[in-house]
């Protein structure tokens, strides 16, 4: 079930990538759902995916805090 919710969470912060604000908020909501191990894949996950979107970059600092 949890690797249906990360595969999901994944999805969602695809389809919002377009909007700064919207995806900070989905990722937000992802922190709160996910499992430790899982946050660290999204983390890893994330890196790759930012790396062309550089606008996306500050919304990051969201799982340092």
């Amino acid at each position: 079930m949890s690797r249906k919710i990360f595969d999901y969470t994944k999805s969602v912060l695809e389809r919002v990538s377009f909007d700064t604000t919207l995806f900070c908020k989905e990722l937000e909501k992802a922190l709160r759902m996910l499992l430790p191990y899982e946050i660290e894949q999204l983390t890893a996950w994330l890196m790759n995916f930012t790396k062309e979107k550089p606008e996306l970059r500050k919304c990051l600092r969201i799982i340092n805090e």
